[in-house]
Formats: C-alpha cells, sequence, structure tokens
C-alpha cells in the first residue's frame, strides 16, 4: 500500500514575516512529543483570553507555518495543527484546534477548524470524527465572582 506524499502548496514569506511562524513551529515540535492529556492541558492553557478566530485568520495563520515548515506542509498534521493554533494565539485568536480519526481505512488526523468547517484542509466535514476538540473560551466563562457594573 502507498501513502500519498504529496506537500501543499506553500507561499514565500519575506524574512521579516518568518519570526512568529518559525517560533510557532519549533514549539509545536516540542508540543508533539507530550502524551495527549498533557499537550490537551497545556493548549487549554495557552488558549485563555484569546478571542475566537476568524476564517481568514486561520487560513493566514495556517499560510504562514506550511510557508516556513516543510514537515507542516507534507505530513505533518499534529505538529502543522497546533503550530496554527499558537500563530493565531501569538495574533490574539483562538481557532478550534481537533484530532481525530476515521475508520474505514483507519487514519488520524489532526487539524483547526472555525465555525464547524475546517481551515485549508482537502477533506469536508466530517470526513474525520473529531476525539479531541479545543474550541474558544467565550469571554464571559472565564469570569469568576460578580459581574463588575461600570
Amino acid at each position: 500500500m502507498s501513502v500519498p506524499m504529496a506537500v501543499s502548496p506553500r507561499d514565500r514569506l519575506p524574512l521579516w514575516r518568518r519570526g512568529l511562524p518559525l517560533a510557532a513551529v519549533a514549539l509545536a515540535r516540542l508540543l508533539t512529543t507530550l502524551r495527549p492529556a498533557r499537550l490537551r492541558r497545556v493548549l487549554e492553557f495557552v488558549r485563555g483570553g484569546a478571542a475566537p478566530a476568524t476564517a481568514a485568520q486561520a487560513l493566514l495563520a495556517r499560510r504562514a507555518v506550511v510557508a516556513v515548515s516543510l514537515r507542516c506542509a507534507g505530513q505533518g498534521c499534529l505538529q502543522r495543527s497546533i503550530a496554527t493554533a499558537l500563530l493565531c494565539r501569538l495574533r490574539g485568536v483562538w481557532p478550534t484546534w481537533c484530532t481525530g480519526v476515521r475508520t474505514d481505512p483507519f487514519a488520524a488526523h489532526a487539524w483547526v477548524e472555525v465555525d464547524g468547517q475546517p481551515v485549508g484542509e482537502p477533506h469536508p466535514k466530517g470526513h474525520y470524527a473529531p476525539l479531541l476538540t479545543i474550541p474558544p473560551v467565550p469571554r464571559d466563562a472565564g469570569q469568576v465572582g460578580p459581574a463588575r457594573r461600570s
């Protein structure tokens, strides 16, 4: 059985725009070594205080990550999705980060989505059944105690 090894189309970023994507890719590489429960806790912590990302913001982050990393442009979906979410967070927003599977034939995948739609993915919604999702936290949900009056 062969596995497709096509690389996603890659943009060329000017040098001055490569710093944040490279940092997100490097940090994502470290996070891919964590166990799923710990990775979930880290990403849930990181997303705190971020506004929900728009599809355009998430796609821009994904394209920047793919532009600076050949691994993320190829089969590195876990690193690509984590780096995309981290880059969004560095810009003050958070998409929904997802991992999931399909059963026939079995395959695992990680991606980001906005409003229930996968961002930059070749597969339609529902192709993979989500097992773990980390959505943005609504701003009101993070408040503890009585609401302040202005």
